[in-house]
């Protein structure tokens, strides 16, 4: 599912125009990175949390050659389904 198809399930279950919904899906989104970039979790009832996790430097090694080098320490975006998600998703 695409944002735009998102944003047409939501401007028909609720009497939205597509442009509107769009907005909204934009928005709800724009949001989400907003906190995430602040390193704030995001907690949504019923879906899920968004939760920052840092991942410190690490070795590795280049697959073309074989050699190694460091891979830099970073952020990610981690997601943990609530309840009912699991629960939908395994029946």
């Amino acid at each position: 599912m695409s944002n735009n198809d998102l944003a047409d399930a939501i401007a028909s279950a609720h009497d939205l125009t597509k442009a509107d919904a769009r907005k909204v899906v934009d928005g709800v989104f724009d949001a989400i990175a907003e906190a995430a970039s602040k390193g704030e979790e995001i907690s949504l009832n019923g879906f899920g949390k968004f939760k920052v996790k840092d991942r410190p430097e690490r070795e590795g090694r280049n697959p073309a050659t074989g050699e190694a080098m460091t891979i830099k320490a970073s952020k990610k975006l981690a997601f943990t389904p609530a309840k009912a998600v699991k629960d939908k998703l395994n029946g």
